[in-house]
């Protein structure tokens, strides 16, 4: 049997293939949007340095884990270990910020936007994804909250000009998945008839949760290995935010 890993950071595991190929859009959207001197708040496992790369003038990106691999091929890429908030750069430092699926991690929010508007530069942009609140199935205790476009706006407007909002959607195909993992999340909460879920504290409850995920992920993989595996980053759009996204993706301009 394969490794059991935490669910939270997105893997290259087919049963994560409906996460990473949303992930992964982030990714080649925010790339459209970047130029110059680029910081990426949140390495992770490193997937998305090769798309964003070859668009950066310089390319900072910065996790509290070291990633297993950084491409060679891109010598304008450097890695930084750092928690934050703060961060650990001069004002006016970089002409874009991208951060994807990181804030929703972070106790102090406020104070890590006004850190990203920092080391902005005039003009510059802060790119961000986070969970949309309305489409979880579940709790997740990784998570200090989870956002919905009304709060993570009112988060951004205050330091930002102006505020882009968006949201990530999916095609027919995607929307399939998501009904199944759906009716499998319910079957396991009704495991749960004291709804702990949301009594215990977040550290109680995360191990469990990435056992529980993980077995789930597994599980609709090998009743539908077709639908899991088939699904491609085409399958997602970038449009207007709507309650039905599944990541708000917020494009905010110093």
């Amino acid at each position: 049997m394969a490794k059991l890993q935490t669910a939270e950071r997105v893997s290259a595991e087919a049963s994560d293939n409906f996460v990473f190929q949303r992930s992964l859009l982030a990714y080649h959207a925010a790339a459209e949007r970047v130029a110059g001197e680029v910081l990426e708040i949140g390495t992770g496992s490193g997937y998305g340095i090769e798309v964003i790369a070859p668009r950066a003038a310089r390319f900072v990106t910065l996790d509290k884990h070291t990633p297993p691999t950084l491409p060679a091929e891109y010598p304008s890429v450097e890695f930084r270990r750092a928690t934050v908030p703060p961060l650990p750069f001069a004002d006016g430092s970089f002409d874009c910020v991208i951060s994807f699926q990181v804030i929703e991690h972070i106790r102090r929010d406020a104070d890590l936007v006004r850190e990203v508007h920092r080391v902005l530069r005039p003009g510059g942009r802060f790119i961000l994804t986070t969970p949309n609140a309305p489409m979880s199935l579940t709790r997740n205790p990784w998570h200090v909250r989870e956002y919905t476009a009304g709060e993570l706006a009112a988060l951004l407007v205050g330091p930002f000009r102006s505020v882009e909002r968006l949201g990530v959607f999916g095609n027919e195909k995607v929307m399939d998945y998501y009904a199944q993992n759906r009716r499998s999340v319910e079957r396991i909460a009704r495991l749960d008839p004291l709804d702990l879920q949301h009594r215990l504290p977040r550290w109680m409850l995360q191990a469990p949760y990435d056992l529980l995920n993980r077995i789930n992920r597994r599980r609709l993989l090998k009743a539908n290995q077709e639908l899991t595996t088939s699904i491609r980053m085409d399958d997602y759009r970038i449009g207007p935010v709507a309650a039905e996204c599944f990541d708000l993706f917020f494009v905010a301009t110093k």
